[in-house]
C-alpha cells in the first residue's frame, strides 16, 4: 500500500475557496475510491457544517485533541460520502492558542495525533484557518505538502508571498520534508481579463507548481455547503463538480510521480 499523503489546504486570506476546495477535493478523492480523512482545523468549522454536521453540538473536536483531553480516534465521524471521514471543529478551537502557551513541542501536537491513525487512509486533507497562527503551524508541521487555493483577483499575489515565506520557515525549523503541493486557481471568470492576468502572473512566479484544473465561479458550488453536501452529491453534473473531479485526478496522478 502506498504511503498516506497529508495535504494542508492553506491561504491566510479568507474568501478564496479554501474550505470549498478542502471539502470537494476530499469528496472527489473518496468518490475515486481513496480512503480519505478531512481535518477541519478552522475555528469557523465550515468544513464540518459543509458536510452536514451541526458543529456546535459536537463534543469531540480538534480542540479536545490539541488539549490532550481525548484520543483522535474518539473524534472521527463518518460523512455522507462513502470512504470519507471528518475530524470536526467548532468555535472552541479559537481558544486553543492561548491554552497551549508554555506547552512543550506544541507545534507537533496535531502531527503526533495524526501518526496514530494515518495508516488507515490514502489521503488526509487539512482545512487550515485563514490566518498564520499556531493552529496553521500545527497543520503545516503535520503535512507533506501545501495546496494553496488562489482567487483570481488583484490582491491574490500579495497573500501568496507571505504564505510561501511561512511555508519556508516551517520547512526550515519544524518540518524539513514539507513541500509545495501546488496552487489551484478558484473563482475563475473567463469573461474577465483580470482572471487571466492573475493566472499568467502566478505561473510566471511559480512555474511548475500549478494545477492545470481551474475552478470556475459556479453558483451550485456556492449553494452546496448550506445544504450540508459536497458538490458531487448536491449537483453531480455541475461545472463545479466536474472541476473538482479533474483536480482530484491530478492530485492522485501526482502520487505516482
Amino acid at each position: 500500500m502506498s504511503r498516506v499523503r497529508i495535504i494542508a489546504v492553506a491561504n491566510q486570506k479568507g474568501g478564496v475557496g479554501k474550505t470549498t476546495t478542502a471539502i470537494n477535493l476530499s469528496a472527489c478523492l473518496a468518490e475515486a475510491g481513496k480512503k480519505v480523512l478531512i481535518i477541519d482545523a478552522d475555528p469557523q468549522g465550515n468544513s464540518t457544517s459543509g458536510l452536514g454536521f451541526e458543529k456546535n453540538e459536537i463534543e469531540n473536536t480538534v480542540y479536545e485533541i490539541l488539549l490532550d483531553e481525548i484520543k483522535i480516534q474518539d473524534a472521527l465521524l463518518n460523512t455522507c460520502v462513502e470512504n470519507l471521514q471528518i475530524l470536526p471543529s467548532n468555535i472552541n478551537l479559537s481558544g486553543a492558542e492561548i491554552e497551549l502557551i508554555g506547552r512543550e513541542k506544541r507545534e507537533y501536537i496535531l502531527s503526533n495525533a495524526i501518526n496514530n491513525i494515518k495508516d488507515n487512509y490514502d489521503f488526509i486533507i487539512i482545512d487550515c484557518p485563514p490566518s498564520l497562527n499556531l493552529i496553521t503551524i500545527n497543520a503545516l508541521t503535520s503535512a507533506d505538502t501545501v495546496l494553496v487555493p488562489i482567487q483570481c483577483e488583484y490582491f491574490a499575489l500579495e497573500g501568496l508571498e507571505q504564505l510561501l515565506h511561512t511555508i519556508g520557515l516551517v520547512k526550515e525549523r519544524l518540518n524539513p520534508s514539507l513541500e509545495m503541493e501546488g496552487v489551484v486557481f478558484t473563482m475563475y471568470d473567463a469573461r474577465t481579463n483580470l482572471s487571466m492576468e492573475v493566472v499568467e502572473e502566478v505561473k510566471k512566479d511559480l512555474g511548475e507548481n500549478i494545477y492545470k484544473t481551474i475552478i470556475p465561479r459556479n453558483v451550485r458550488l456556492g449553494e452546496a455547503p448550506s445544504h450540508g453536501l459536497p458538490i458531487i452529491l448536491y449537483d453531480s453534473r455541475s461545472k463545479g463538480a466536474e472541476s473538482y473531479r479533474l483536480l482530484a485526478e491530478e492530485v492522485i496522478e501526482k502520487e505516482w510521480n
